[in-house]
């Protein structure tokens, strides 16, 4: 039988991975596109040891399967490409690296991206309890995905993975109020992060965990992954609004931990960052802060301060600048308001706010934005036989507000 003219092995793993062209897996590899024709051809060189784990990484197949053959005497078993998510820490999936099943088309990166940015969208009005499941599954899909991808393809999936990880993460600490199951589900992302290799995916997954500690006033575990979040993101090109978003992190964090000198520092940080700007694009999946929002953090800062005055206009402001597309977001503002007027003293105002954002809630679920309200609602007992607060109360414990929440 005539020996085969090309390493057909190679050239079917190649293009399968998303290297269309022999010069597109040689820049990859930082190799001169002839070295890619040698290993292509009926009698391929064995490469250098570095280049052998870089091509199984790539390629997502042992050297053997990639159709090269060891010189005589050399005893290399069978070589395995990069685990895909390493070894996970208790209760965290594995991935395998490839499954025997036939590699995935370079379309499946497109098309995983896709149901990825349709979650992201769909996070904006519809209820937590039913979103979470699908995105859950979504992600599951996506560790197969990357047993049975490589090259550029494997990298595409690996990105939507992270930001999926990271949607999760967000409906179960913000909608869901489920921080452990958050912080664990966010170290997934970062795995996925590091598996597309894509820092500032890390820095926005490593900042979101710094929620975990830093809602409950632990000062140190929140600064410890802020500090990781900032150094992810030198190693990117982090753009203004992101930066500014950190800053805005490590504030509620401070804030929480009762240091709002500190975080009103922070703040203003991220408003002289945004006034600067610095040109840098801003990824398609960081949707959910800007600077009406920084705003916000600041309102929430100067009201827990005692700068009563200050944060009402800041917060009356927020409202009018945010959209009504921004549900979730204007919930959270209509309670701070709410609660600035309990602590001025202004029972009916405050009710006033509380009811609205009772209204909002009834049409877009978001249990921040209900911890808000019933915050301020603790704050009223002394007014707790005023008509408003009654009131208050009818609309807070009536059916419809009550089966929302234990539903959502």
């Amino acid at each position: 039988m005539s020996q085969p003219r090309i390493n057909a092995r190679l050239r079917s793993a190649r293009v399968a991975a998303g290297y269309h062209s022999q010069q597109a897996l040689a820049d990859a590899l930082g190799v001169g596109v002839r070295q890619v024709r040698r290993w292509e051809s009926a009698t391929p060189p064995w490469p250098h040891p570095d280049l052998q784990a870089a091509l199984s990484h790539l390629l997502g197949q042992s050297m053997e399967e990639l159709g090269f053959t060891p010189p005589p005497g050399r005893d290399i078993g069978r070589q395995q490409p990069r685990s895909a998510l390493g070894s996970a820490g208790k209760g965290l999936a594995t991935v395998p690296v490839r499954s025997s099943a036939t590699m995935q088309p370079v379309s499946v990166g497109g098309d995983f991206a896709a149901v990825t940015r349709a979650h992201r969208s769909l996070y904006w009005s519809v209820a937590p309890t039913a979103l979470h499941p699908t995105v859950i599954g979504h992600a599951e899909l996506g560790c197969v995905l990357l047993a049975e991808t490589a090259g550029r393809t494997r990298q595409s999936v690996a990105c939507s993975l992270s930001e999926t990880w990271l949607l999760a993460g967000r409906i179960q600490f913000f909608d869901l109020r489920e921080s452990d199951k958050a912080d664990e589900t966010w170290l997934r992302g970062l795995q996925a992060a590091r598996e597309a290799e894509d820092h500032l995916l890390g820095a926005a997954t490593l900042a979101h965990m710094a929620f975990v500690p830093g809602w409950e006033g632990r000062r140190d575990g929140a600064a410890q992954r802020i500090v990781a979040a900032r150094t992810y993101a030198r190693r990117g090109s982090p753009p203004a609004l992101l930066l500014a978003w950190l800053d805005a992190v490590e504030a509620e964090c401070e804030t929480r931990a009762g240091h709002t000198r500190t975080a009103l520092h922070l703040i203003n940080h991220g408003e002289d960052v945004l006034a600067k700007g610095n040109g840098a694009p801003l990824p398609e999946w960081f949707d959910w802060f800007s600077a009406p929002r920084l705003a916000a953090f600041k309102g929430n800062t100067q009201l827990r301060a005692g700068h009563l005055p200050q944060a009402r206009v800041t917060l009356s402001a927020v409202l009018d600048q945010l959209s009504e597309a921004e549900a979730k977001q204007r919930t959270v503002v209509l309670g701070d308001l709410a609660a600035v007027e309990a602590a001025a003293g202004e029972t009916e105002a405050a009710c006033r706010y509380a009811v609205l954002a009772l209204d909002q809630l009834e049409r877009t679920w978001y249990a921040t934005g209900m911890d808000r309200v019933r915050e301020v609602r603790q704050t009223l007992v002394a007014h707790q036989h005023e008509q408003c607060v009654r009131e208050l109360d009818e609309r807070l414990y009536d059916w419809s507000t009550t089966v929302s929440a234990l539903a959502r």
